[in-house]
């Protein structure tokens, strides 16, 4: 190995140790990613025009591939994670689960939306020309891997499943938290496209620690979209030099919520026991490492409120610390939690016991109140972690004022009896405009899988409202409308031709058909 080499490769580092794993990763150069841009278009010249069977086998061995790799995957993931191993197990089967949802999405094949608006030429005062449109794949797409799921929303997740799908071809820049997961995964990928008769780059991965590896994917003139997962200062600084380049282009950045959780007044009253204690459970599920952990709790003054925040503080005291993903997460952490008590009206409501480790975060509930809050909307930033804050409004009109006041989140909950949920209806009306999912009496953290779900939210927390990460409707993020005016049907996508040969749902003169 030369000098050059060991100088640009970096090892994997257990966050539950500290210990350095085994394995050297090569920091991809700014030359090979010039060159991977290039032949993922290339690849996606043939890969765009393969049939939705096709897709759909390839994603079914990708699945396949990945469940092959058995205990050797999980092992690393833990290893470079420090999540426990059933955590991983299922991820893995939410992994394949999405891309055989994929799968079946694009087999079906009626997501292209086809509208068809046959000739008119007997139309007065002017003919009707035949009209077909279709959505078509954008073209390659740049994917970087999410720290918190180094399985579900990394080099195979939800991102690279969808673009596929569309029909894109996807380079991946893997996240340097855990190099050695990500390396495995790409492997299987790569040994499903030689399985499935693919063009060899229609997936391509690159590894790197620098921001400048992640820019160069980013600034690539080949790349047509980009899928992010993370903090919103690494989204929005991606976001904003993709606008920069001279062809600018979408960037779908998923970058971080503190879910606010509204508790009113009757069903604290009734039930705030068993909602303390499954609102630290939520709060500290992963360590605090989902995007949809509530950080954010409101209530109303009561005594039943007092309670409730009694029954928190115990809970959070007895919560054991453990690992983040890195050290540098853990710092980060600790900081933001300073931060926020920094202000005058924040305190410590309680946390767990002090305990030393490589990157083991302690467990804290801060409280505060909707005037500090109204006052200083710096008080509801997301702290990635452990921790949630709960702030006492002084009555309905003033939980309402903060509503009003909250800014784009991924998730909203409401926790009320029926009677109350009807009485709060205004709550809810505001609640649909700022989030993207609005959650009745359930906490935030679990995210189906399924056709229904909408991951994503107004700004801040994605670039695009309109957009989700998870669902089969996040195909529609890496492709086109295209329309066909005056095409022969022997020169239309079997999708647009008269006979329909595939039997998918089409909008016919306005009419939805098969």
């Amino acid at each position: 190995m030369s000098q050059a080499t060991i100088e640009h490769s970096f090892q994997a580092i257990n966050p539950a140790t500290g210990e350095i794993l085994p394995g050297k990763f090569i920091e991809t150069s700014l030359e090979q990613i010039t060159d991977y841009g290039h032949r993922s278009a290339a690849a996606f010249a043939e890969y765009r025009n393969v049939s939705g069977r096709t897709k759909a086998e390839f994603l079914e061995q990708i699945a396949l591939e990945i469940e092959a790799l058995g205990d050797a995957l999980l092992e690393r993931a833990q290893a470079e994670t420090a999540l426990p191993l059933p955590r991983l197990t299922g991820e893995r089967g939410r992994t394949t689960g999405q891309l055989r949802l994929f799968a079946s999405y694009v087999r079906e094949g009626s997501w292209v939306d086809a509208r068809i608006d046959p000739a008119l030429p007997e139309r007065q005062p002017l003919p009707r020309p035949d009209l077909r449109q279709m959505l078509r794949p954008l073209g390659p797409v740049g994917i970087f891997g999410a720290s918190n799921f180094p399985l579900a929303f990394s080099v195979a997740g939800g991102d690279t499943a969808s673009a596929l799908a569309a029909g894109c071809t996807v380079v991946v820049k893997a996240h340097p938290a855990h190099p050695g997961t990500s390396e495995l995964v790409a492997g299987a990928i790569r040994t499903a496209v030689q399985k499935c008769n693919l063009p060899e780059d229609t997936f391509l991965c690159i590894q790197g620690r620098t921001n400048e590896t992640g820019q160069a994917l980013v600034n690539h003139p080949a790349i047509k979209a980009i899928g992010f997962t993370g903090s919103f200062r690494g989204g929005k600084a991606i976001f904003d030099a993709a606008a920069r380049r001279p062809e600018p282009i979408p960037v779908y950045a998923e970058m971080g919520s503190t879910n606010p959780v509204f508790f009113l007044p009757q069903i604290l009253k009734e039930q705030g026991a068993a909602l303390a204690q499954a609102y630290v459970a939520s709060t500290t599920l992963g360590t605090g490492q989902f995007c949809t952990n509530p950080g954010l709790s409101i209530v109303t003054a009561s005594e039943a409120t007092e309670q409730f925040k009694a029954q928190a503080q115990q809970a959070i005291t007895q919560v054991k610390p453990t690992s983040m993903l890195t050290k540098a997460i853990r710092e980060a952490f600790h900081q933001g939690i300073s931060h926020l008590t920094s202000h005058g009206d924040v305190q410590v409501l309680g946390e767990s016991d002090a305990t030393e480790g490589y990157a083991l975060a302690r467990p804290v509930l801060l409280t505060s109140t909707a005037k500090a809050l109204l006052a200083n909307p710096a008080v509801a930033e997301e702290v990635f972690g452990p921790s949630s804050i709960i702030v006492e409004a002084d009555d309905p009109e003033e939980m309402l004022a903060l509503a009003h006041s909250l800014e784009g989140h991924l998730t909203a909950t409401v926790y009320g009896t029926e009677e109350e949920l009807l009485q709060y209806g205004d709550l809810l009306a505001i609640l649909e405009q700022k989030a993207g999912r609005v959650i009745i009496n359930a906490f935030p953290t679990g995210v189906e899988v399924s056709h229904a779900m909408h991951h994503g939210g107004p700004f801040p927390a994605t670039t695009d409202a309109r957009s989700t990460s998870v669902g089969t409707n996040a195909i529609r993020r890496f492709a086109r409308p295209v329309c066909y005016q005056g095409f022969p049907q022997a020169l239309l996508p079997e999708e647009l031709k008269d006979t329909n040969p595939l039997s998918i749902w089409r909008l016919w003169d306005g009419v939805t058909q098969k």
